[in-house]
């Protein structure tokens, strides 16, 4: 704890320094930064060169890792944007008075000092901050070794504008990347009101286990897309190839293709040639196996158990024919993550069936799994995509980073 206590300690003393910026204050600040970001977006791609030089080029993660002049130009934007979204704390949520005369308020106000241990996302390093940021908590950032150089200068730059807006700068701060910190920070409990864990199941199933601190989740995608039998197969196909391999490495990418037997050959007809263009590989159930191999698909292998429920993050895919909507939503109760479930059918009682009965943060009819995401939802950048159901469900974005607080004004009342 010695190494990392003067970090906690001046972040403690860091929540004074950011929630009392005014909301025009927090906004001239993020609106900063991504003017800096942008004017710094060579130096960016060379120390994120640093990091992409250290992983293979095969590392399905590799794509969250790298930073290019477009990504960075997009980061910028949505800093732009969530400098836009109106303040989350201080909102009177209700308010009334006693028969005693006191007046009773409900409002929003910080959570405090957020720590967010995550992996090979650098982008989450800058949407953290500036969430934090602009809901008046402070940060502490533990990113993974595979991007250490790329946030250590990410950090710095956020650290400058800080302290060029007359504030602390230790409102965020970079912890290290070093595995042995880890136990550390979960139990820092004196010192950090809530961890928020982003990454790999392994990740998650630690700090749950781990933590002395409040865990609020962000949990693995197994997504999975149920072709009903009464589905336009067509527009089926081109959602569940846009689910696998628009960014396979993210976590609301297509992970299991659930197709009701009635047309399992049709649409596997319909939908191989379109894999097989992006060298999908496919983990097959009995049947879809059969019909894949008479349709000499290239790469397909005969499904175990361990293939579903499993999160690929890559150009791999599992397949599970089933007889019909009951049997589709016994396999998606069983393996599901509860993160992103999508049924694409024509069967208007069927689709409220399945949207009423699958428990999932997010639910699709007829659209791709890929749209589960706090910018494209409209709420700006976000954490990440909770998964259970206490504080906050779905995109974990601004609106969630913030508690409640009760304010009494009263004239000398006892009781």
């Amino acid at each position: 704890m010695e190494n990392i206590q003067q970090q906690l300690i001046n972040a403690k003393k860091a929540q004074q320094s950011i929630s009392s910026l005014s909301d025009e204050g927090k906004q001239n600040l993020i609106n900063s930064l991504a003017v800096l970001i942008k004017a710094q977006s060579e130096q960016i791609i060379t120390e994120n060169l640093k990091d992409l030089e250290k992983m293979p080029a095969s590392d399905p993660k590799r794509d969250r890792l790298l930073l290019n002049e477009s990504r960075i130009l997009d980061l910028a934007s949505s800093l732009n944007d969530v400098a836009l979204l109106p303040d989350p704390t201080n909102k009177v949520l209700s308010e009334y008075t006693l028969a005693n005369g006191l007046f009773i308020q409900k409002k929003t106000v910080p959570l405090g000092v957020v720590g967010v241990i995550y992996e090979s996302r650098p982008n989450v390093t800058i949407d953290v901050a500036a969430l934090c940021i602009r809901s008046g908590n402070v940060c502490l950032l533990r990113g993974g070794q595979d991007a250490y150089h790329t946030n250590l200068f990410i950090v710095s730059l956020i650290q400058r504008v800080l302290v060029e807006q007359g504030l602390d700068k230790n409102v965020v701060q970079q912890l290290p990347a070093d595995r042995k910190y880890i136990l550390d920070i979960l139990q820092a409990e004196k010192y950090i009101d809530v961890i928020i864990p982003r990454g790999s199941n392994q990740l998650i199933e630690y700090v749950r286990k781990n933590s002395l601190v409040p865990v609020i989740e962000t949990g693995a995608g197994v997504c999975h897309t149920y072709i009903e039998k009464t589905a336009n197969l067509t527009e089926a196909a081109a959602i569940v190839v846009n689910a696998k391999v628009s960014r396979p490495s993210v976590c609301n990418a297509l992970d299991t293709v659930v197709v009701d037997s009635a047309i399992a050959e049709p649409f596997l007809h319909i939908l191989a040639p379109l894999l097989s263009q992006h060298q999908v590989e496919l983990f097959a159930d009995e049947h879809s196996f059969s019909i894949l191999s008479s349709l000499n698909y290239p790469m397909v292998n005969q499904a175990s158990t361990e293939d579903f429920g499993r999160e690929f993050l890559d150009f791999k895919c599992s397949v599970k024919i089933v007889e019909g909507l009951d049997e589709a939503l016994e396999h998606i109760a069983q393996f599901s993550s509860k993160h992103s479930e999508a049924i694409i059918s024509e069967d208007p009682a069927k689709s409220e069936r399945f949207l009423n009965e699958v428990d999932a943060a997010v639910v699709y009819l007829n659209a791709s799994t890929r749209f589960t995401d706090g910018q494209v939802f409209g709420l700006g950048a976000e954490i990440g995509i909770s998964t259970q159901k206490l504080h906050a469900r779905g995109p974990f974005a601004l609106e969630k980073l913030v508690t409640e607080k009760w304010v009494v004004r009263g004239e000398g009342q006892v009781r």
